[in-house]
């Protein structure tokens, strides 16, 4: 273990620890999480959905009373969701370009305003819907229908009309998750040119005599219009070359093939494995592998949510979200069974103490205590149980989330929610969530007591 240890110091821990403090990395995750009272107000608004409206219509029926007290509500509940997750990527290209901004010293509002811009030039203003009919449609009124520039097809019978119109953004195509790669891409490309310029002190300069803030306008103007246009002549150019624009091409060669790579147990056990290594050598695991876990699995999160309130069907099974409820409840490695263990099996008094310190916010989620107080950094005793617990607790979470035994995760519910609790609202109210959760806790207990009692006749040694 201990050459093991050393090897991983010399070689693994340096790269992490640059990787942790990259700029652009930072700037990204940061962005995630500068969203989080959007993010919440969406979750909030979807979860109060389901126990007002979903829960009562599925085993009271429609129009049942409890959802016609909490009409109006409901109806509240939805315009928050249209102004939050419904337009996740609108909001993110926001953030992240203050964020890069930050990152690069140059005025952040300015790097937001021009990161958001970059995003909206490039969606598409053709919108469709489709009207499903009973019957068919005369042949005379199908032409016309046809002539004026919509499309009529008939399947068994049925006849359905489509219209597109121009003018209109598809919101709900492009402005949630599925335009968070491209609004990553393009706060990129905007801010960094903006950046540049900046920095080469290529701006219009007015008199000392002149308003701070108007003198700091003029200042971004030749940068930021500079950048708006590379973001468009790079959209020009691909959807020429290509003949799609690129926000389609992202999502069906990128986007789609990622959250597909996502889905498989293989990326959950190596993104849980990289976590706890890197929390074992000191270094914040979760917020290092933050951008892989919000990008990809963030963005499954979101198509999750918005399909939820939209009643559509769930598209995917594992996000974001079902690590911080059923892989590492009370922390990572599942540190809250760790001082279970501790105030069941330990005879140490110093471990004891951390114990019954750390219990409180364990239950909560925030684990330092333990991590740093104990420690369980760099502990060679604690080390297998700390990877092997998560691990566990994700192979079950996964294959029982995969065959159904429990609702994927659905609602973004805030990380401090303690377990058992957590699971619940996150799958909007599923109950085999608690058990789930219950069973995991369990056998995360069972690996950290065997490692809890040797540490005890290391002590008498």
């Amino acid at each position: 273990m201990e050459a093991i240890t050393k090897w991983m110091e010399k070689f693994i821990l340096p790269i992490a620890s640059k990787i942790g403090s990259e700029k652009h990395l930072v700037a990204l995750r940061d962005a995630f999480i500068s969203m989080l009272p959007v993010t919440m107000a969406g979750a909030i608004a979807t979860l109060l959905n389901a126990f007002m409206r979903d829960f009562p219509n599925t085993y009271l029926g429609e129009g049942n009373g409890i959802t016609t007290f909490f009409e109006p509500i409901i109806g509240m509940n939805g315009l928050v969701w249209t102004g939050t997750l419904a337009i996740m990527a609108v909001v993110f290209s926001a953030s992240f370009g203050s964020n890069l901004a930050k990152a690069y010293d140059v005025d952040e509002r300015s790097g937001a305003l021009i990161s958001l811009a970059a995003f909206i030039i490039g969606v598409p203003q053709t919108a469709s819907t489709t009207l499903s009919l009973e019957g068919a449609l005369p042949k005379n009124v199908a032409e016309m229908i046809t002539t004026a520039g919509g499309t009529v097809a008939s399947v068994d019978g049925k006849d359905s009309i489509t219209a597109a119109g121009w003018g209109y953004f598809p919101f709900s195509q492009y402005m949630g998750g599925t335009g968070l790669f491209t609004a990553i891409l393009f706060g990129f490309i905007s801010v960094l040119v903006f950046a540049f310029l900046m920095k080469k002190d290529i701006t219009i300069k007015l008199p000392d005599s002149v308003p701070p803030a108007v003198s700091k306008a003029f200042l971004a103007i030749i940068p930021g219009v500079t950048a708006i246009y590379v973001s468009s002549a790079v959209y020009w150019l691909f959807n020429k070359l290509v003949g799609m624009n690129i926000i389609d091409w992202i999502s069906e060669s990128i986007q789609k093939p990622l959250l597909h790579l996502s889905q498989g147990y293989g990326a959950v056990v190596i993104i849980v494995l990289l976590v706890h290594i890197l929390w074992f050598f000191g270094l914040h695991g979760t917020n290092i592998m933050g951008p892989v876990l919000q990008s990809i699995y963030g963005v499954a999160s979101v198509e999750n949510t918005n399909a939820y309130q939209l009643g559509e069907k769930i598209p995917y099974k594992w996000v974001a979200g079902s690590f911080d409820a059923f892989v590492w409840p009370g922390g990572a490695g599942v540190t809250v069974m760790l001082l279970v263990a501790i105030l069941i099996f330990s005879k140490r008094a110093d471990y004891r103490t951390v114990g019954k310190l750390g219990i409180g916010p364990g239950i909560f989620n925030i684990n330092e205590p333990v991590m740093f107080g104990l420690p369980v950094v760099l502990n060679p005793i604690f080390a297998i149980p700390f990877v092997l617990a998560p691990l566990a607790t994700a192979t079950i979470a996964y294959f029982a989330t995969v065959a159904g035994l429990v609702n994927p995760v659905v609602v973004n519910v805030v990380w401090v929610m303690p377990v058992g609790l957590s699971g619940f609202l996150a799958t909007a109210g599923d109950w085999r969530a608690i058990v789930l959760s219950l069973v995991n806790v369990l056998v995360a207990l069972a690996i950290w007591a065997p490692f809890v009692s040797a540490s005890n006749k290391l002590n008498q040694d």
